[in-house]
C-alpha cells in the first residue's frame, strides 16, 4: 500500500494531463541493452553498452564513479543533482550532459520527486584513417570519416557541464526503440542512424559553430550532362527530344545544348543518334533479328531511315555491315 501511494504521489506531482514523451521505453526499459549494437562510422567503431530508460525514485543516489567509454545522460523528466568532477549542478527535465572517460561523476534524484534519465552508454574505438581508397572517396567514404572525427574530437572537448538538449537528442532513442519493437526491414540501420544522430545532436548541444568542413558541391553542368546521357542511355528506344530531356532537368534547350557541346564536343541530336547506331552495331553483329526489327528496337522511324543514317556515318548499309560482320565472324583462324 505504501509503494501504491508513492507511486500515486509522483504522478499526481508530475501531473497527469502531460503525456510522457516516452513512454513507449516503458514497455520494455532495457530491450536495447539486450541487442549487440555494433556499428562502423567513418574511421570508427561503435559498441552500445547501455541504451535505456531508467528511472530513480525520491532521493535515490548513485555513487561516485567512472567509466573508460562515454555516457551520455539526458533528463527527460523529473529533477535532481549531479556532481561532474567536485562541482554540484543542478538537474532539470530537458537537461543533458556527458561523462566522458574517466569522468568522476555522482548522481542524486530530488528528495521529493523521482527522476528519469536516458542513457547511452557507448565505446568508441579508433579502427582505421579515413577513406581507403579513391573508390571510397568518390562514394562519399571520405566525408564520413570527416564528419564522424570532428564528432568523436569534439566530444572529448565537450565540458562536463549540464546543458538544455536544445537539438532533442532525446528524441533519437524512442526511434531506436521504435526499430526494434517494430522489426521492420531496415531496424538495424534505423537504429545506427538514430545513435549517431545522439551523439551528434550531443555536440551541437554545446555549440552551434558552424561545422569543421564544406558539404561537397556539385559542378552542375557536369551533373546536368551525366543526367542527360543516362537518360538517353535508358530510353533510345522511345522518341527524344532535346526539349523534353531539358524540361525533365528543369533548365532550358538552349542551355542543355550548350552542355553538350562543353562537354561532349556534340550536338545533343547527335549524341542520340551515337547511341542508336552502337545499339544497332551490336544487334547486326550478333545477327539478332532483321534490318526492320533492329530499327525499331533502336528508335528509328523506319529501316529506311537506318540505312540513310547508318550509310552516312558509315559508308556502308546496315546489310552490307551484317554480312561483313558475319564473314569476319566465321573466318576459320589462322
Amino acid at each position: 500500500m505504501q509503494r501504491q501511494e508513492s507511486s500515486s504521489t509522483r504522478n499526481s506531482q508530475r501531473g497527469n494531463s502531460v503525456p510522457f514523451a516516452f513512454k513507449i521505453l516503458e514497455e520494455n526499459r532495457f530491450a536495447l541493452d539486450r541487442l549487440d549494437l555494433t556499428f562502423c562510422w567513418g574511421g570508427y567503431g561503435f559498441r552500445v553498452l547501455h541504451c535505456h530508460l531508467a528511472t530513480f525514485p525520491p532521493g535515490k543516489t548513485v555513487p561516485l564513479h567512472k567509466h573508460s567509454e562515454y555516457e551520455f545522460h539526458f533528463i527527460p523528466r523529473g529533477k535532481g543533482l549531479v556532481v561532474l568532477n567536485d562541482v554540484t549542478y543542478p538537474l532539470h527535465s530537458g537537461h543533458f550532459y556527458l561523462t566522458g572517460p574517466d569522468v568522476l561523476h555522482y548522481q542524486e534524484a530530488d528528495g521529493h520527486e523521482s527522476m528519469d534519465e536516458l542513457c547511452l552508454h557507448i565505446d568508441i574505438q579508433k579502427i582505421r584513417d579515413g577513406a581507403e581508397n579513391a573508390e571510397n572517396a568518390a562514394w562519399g567514404a571520405d566525408l564520413e570519416a570527416q564528419e564522424a572525427q570532428a564528432c568523436v574530437q569534439a566530444l572529448n572537448e565537450l565540458p562536463s557541464i549540464p546543458v538544455v538538449d536544445q537539438y532533442n537528442a532525446m528524441q533519437w532513442f524512442s526511434v531506436a526503440y521504435r526499430a526494434w519493437h517494430e522489426n521492420q526491414y531496415g531496424a538495424y540501420s534505423i537504429m545506427k542512424h538514430a545513435i549517431v544522430q545522439i551523439l551528434l545532436c550531443s555536440v551541437q548541444n554545446h555549440t552551434r559553430d558552424r561545422g569543421p568542413f564544406d558539404l561537397p558541391h556539385r559542378d552542375m553542368n557536369t551533373y546536368r550532362y551525366q543526367l542527360a546521357t543516362r537518360f538517353v542511355q535508358d530510353n533510345y528506344t522511345h522518341p527524344i527530344t532535346l526539349e523534353d530531356v531539358a524540361e525533365r532537368l528543369h533548365i532550358s534547350p538552349r542551355q542543355l545544348q550548350r552542355i553538350f557541346a562543353q562537354h561532349g564536343g556534340q550536338k545533343f541530336r547527335e549524341y542520340v543518334e551515337d547511341v542508336r547506331l552502337n545499339n544497332v552495331c551490336e544487334a547486326l553483329v550478333r545477327d539478332v533479328g532483321s534490318v526492320e526489327e533492329i530499327a525499331a528496337e533502336s528508335g528509328f522511324s523506319s529501316a529506311s531511315y537506318l540505312h540513310y543514317v547508318f550509310k552516312r556515318r558509315y559508308g556502308v548499309t546496315p546489310t552490307q555491315f551484317k554480312e561483313q560482320a558475319l564473314q569476319f565472324n566465321h573466318r576459320p583462324s589462322q
